[in-house]
């Protein structure tokens, strides 16, 4: 048995997400259904973790096993992506690894931004690529707010029901936060992060932009573990996964 492992890179939009399931195309299906296809046999693809409806990737990473060795890998990386750049989907690399690499399991770091764009108008050419926000954000409060979140915490307040983590409590290594003209754009980096945790923060940023939030009412929410008092979590066309360490 020989493992290989995958770098994707994808659009979300008109997926309902990475994970295969019983109605509707995912990203995890249609890699699947096409590099079984290419080996003549049955290929399962781990991810390095599940993104959602709608969520992008940079540099996604999966792992997958096949019975015979690829002899030429970048003739499989030509062939593969004839068949998955019309689906908005690329596999940018294929490495072999040893049995005892997991996508999932041996990441160290996972690194997500997400991007706003702080505009009176519609961003066309990055429509569904961004959070469009007409009201001034302000910045410098939100970059404050964010600082709050480096470290390890309890994010309950972040979590969202149907979250497969043991537990809720993660260390955040960084939180960075620049802005250029009208767009923001924040980093997330952890080694793991809980279901909708990096929308949902950037939700309550988003109130303290608005001044709907005190900085020291979102410390309170962290506090709180409470689910129901966090903001809206921000929508999944923002959010992107960037890389995973290892």
């Amino acid at each position: 048995m020989f493992r290989y492992q995958i770098l994707i890179e994808y659009v979300g939009s008109s997926f309902i997400g990475w994970q295969v399931q019983k109605k509707g195309k995912t990203i995890q299906g249609l890699i699947q259904k096409k590099i079984s296809k290419l080996l003549d046999e049955k290929i399962i693809v781990t991810g390095s973790g599940r993104t959602d409806a709608g969520v992008h990737a940079i540099e996604q990473s999966a792992h997958f096993d096949c019975r015979n060795k690829i002899k030429n890998l970048k003739k499989f990386l030509y062939s593969i992506n004839y068949f998955l750049n019309k689906n908005e989907v690329a596999i940018l690399k294929i490495k072999k690894q040893s049995l005892n690499f997991h996508a999932r399991f041996s990441a160290k770091e996972r690194v997500y931004k997400y991007i706003i764009y702080n505009q009176s108008t519609k961003p066309i050419i990055q429509n569904n690529r961004g959070w469009f926000i007409i009201k001034k954000l302000d910045f410098e409060s939100m970059k404050m707010a964010a600082k709050k979140l480096i470290g390890t915490h309890d994010f309950s307040s972040f979590r969202a029901s149907g979250c497969n983590s043991k537990s809720p409590i993660k260390l955040m290594k960084l939180v960075k936060i620049k802005k250029l003209k009208s767009k923001i754009e924040l980093e997330f980096r952890s080694q793991s992060f809980l279901k909708q945790q990096v929308r949902s923060m950037v939700g309550c940023l988003k109130f303290i932009g608005e001044k709907k939030w005190s900085i020291k009412k979102f410390v309170n929410v962290i506090k709180s573990k409470d689910r129901k008092l966090c903001a809206p979590p921000a929508p999944a066309e923002g959010l992107y996964l960037v890389k995973v360490k290892y």
